[in-house]
C-alpha cells in the first residue's frame, strides 16, 4: 500500500509540469539561459523542475503523503486482523469437524457463517480500497492544481516557453542553468503557508 502511494503521488507530480504557452512577443531571455538558446525569432526559453524535490520539499505534498500513508497502513491492519480472525475460525471449524463435534446441521450453519464472513471481508476490502483510491486521486488533483496554478503565476514574469518535469532519467541531459526547482519549491511553500494561515484565521 505504501509503495502504491509513493508511485501514485510521484506519477501525479511528474505529469503536472506541462507546457506553458509561448509568448513570442517577449523574446528576451533570462540571464542564466545559455547563449546557444538565444536565437532571434525563436521561442526557446525553457526550464525544468526536479519532481523528486517537489515530493520531498513541498510541504503540502509531504503532509498529505503522511496522511495517505497512515490511512493506507490502517486499512492494511484492519483487513489483516479480520483475515487472521477468519482463518483462525476456519481452522477451528476444520478441527471440530475432524473430531465429529458437530451435527450435520450445525456444521452447515457454521460453514455458511464462515462463508458470509469471507464475503463481508471482500466487500470491506473493496470499499476501503475504493475510499483510499478516491482520496489518493483527490490529493493528486489538488497537487496538480496547486502546481499548475503556481507555475502560471510564476511564469507571468519569467515567460518561459516550456517548463519540463525532470524525474529519474526521463531527460537524458539537463543543463543546471535551466533548473528552477529551488525557486518553484520556495514559491509553493510560501503560497501554501499563506493559505494555511488564512484558513486558520477563518476558524
Amino acid at each position: 500500500m505504501k509503495k502504491n502511494i509513493i508511485l501514485s503521488v510521484a506519477l501525479a507530480a511528474a505529469t503536472t509540469m506541462g507546457l506553458v504557452s509561448c509568448d513570442k512577443s517577449s523574446p528576451k531571455m533570462d540571464d542564466k539561459t545559455p547563449a546557444s538558446a538565444q536565437k532571434s525569432g525563436e521561442c526557446a526559453k525553457i526550464a525544468y523542475v526536479e519532481v523528486d524535490s517537489i515530493m520531498t520539499q513541498y510541504k503540502f505534498c509531504k503532509e498529505y503523503s503522511k496522511i495517505l500513508e497512515t490511512k493506507g497502513n490502517n486499512i492494511q491492519k484492519t483487513l489483516a486482523t479480520k483475515q487472521q480472525q477468519l482463518q483462525a475460525a476456519a481452522a477451528n471449524f476444520q478441527q471440530k469437524i475432524q473430531q465429529n463435534a458437530y451435527t450435520r446441521e450445525q456444521a452447515e450453519a457454521i460453514q455458511a457463517g464462515l462463508q458470509k464472513q469471507n464475503n463481508d471481508l471482500q466487500v470491506l476490502n473493496q470499499r476501503l480500497s475504493a475510499e483510499f483510491q478516491t482520496e489518493t486521486e483527490n490529493f493528486n488533483k489538488a497537487l496538480h492544481d496547486s502546481l499548475q496554478h503556481y507555475l502560471a503565476f510564476y511564469n507571468k514574469d519569467k515567460k518561459y516557453s516550456l517548463i519540463f518535469s525532470k524525474q529519474g532519467d526521463n531527460l537524458l541531459y539537463a543543463d543546471k542553468a535551466y533548473d528552477i526547482t529551488n525557486e518553484v519549491v520556495a514559491g509553493l511553500n510560501k503560497a501554501y503557508k499563506g493559505k494555511a494561515t488564512a484558513d486558520k484565521a477563518k476558524k
